[in-house]
C-alpha cells in the first residue's frame, strides 16, 4: 500500500453533504476553532454556508494545488472525525478508487486490511 498522494478524491467524494462532525469536535472547535464551527449546521452535518445555511458542494476547507494535482487541507490537524477514520476498509479503498492500493493490495485483501489497520492506528 503507497502513502497517500494527497490526490482528494475521497474529500470531494464525501464533501457534498455525507460527512458530520461528533459532539466532541464541535466542541473543540467551539473554544479553540470557531471558525470552523461557523460550517456546521444546527444537526452537526458539514459543510453549510454561514451565511444562507445551504449546503456547500465541496470542503470549504479543501484547495487544490495550484503547482501540482494534490490537494491540500486547511484543517488537517483539525479535520473531523469522519475525516480522520477514512480510510477505513479495503472495501472502501477499491469502492472510492483510492490511490493508496496497489495490485498486491487487491491479490489479499486480508492482508490489505491489516496493512491500512496498522496506518490509521499510528496516524492517529
Amino acid at each position: 500500500m503507497k502513502a497517500c498522494n494527497a490526490c482528494g478524491k475521497c474529500c470531494v467524494k464525501y464533501s457534498n453533504g455525507q460527512l458530520s462532525a461528533s459532539e466532541q469536535d464541535i466542541q473543540l472547535w467551539d473554544s479553540f476553532r470557531p471558525d470552523i464551527t461557523e460550517f456546521v449546521s444546527d444537526d452537526g452535518l458539514i459543510w453549510f454556508d454561514p451565511s444562507s445555511k445551504e449546503l456547500i458542494e465541496l470542503c470549504p476547507w479543501l484547495k487544490k494545488d495550484p503547482d501540482s494535482a494534490r490537494y491540500l487541507c486547511g484543517i488537517y490537524l483539525d479535520r473531523p472525525e469522519d475525516c480522520r477514520a477514512y480510510p477505513a476498509t479495503i472495501s472502501d479503498m477499491i469502492k472510492d478508487d483510492c490511490e493508496m492500493l496497489e495490485a498486491k493490495d487487491l491479490r489479499d485483501l486480508k492482508q490489505a486490511q491489516q496493512t491500512l489497520n496498522d496506518i490509521m492506528a499510528n496516524d492517529r
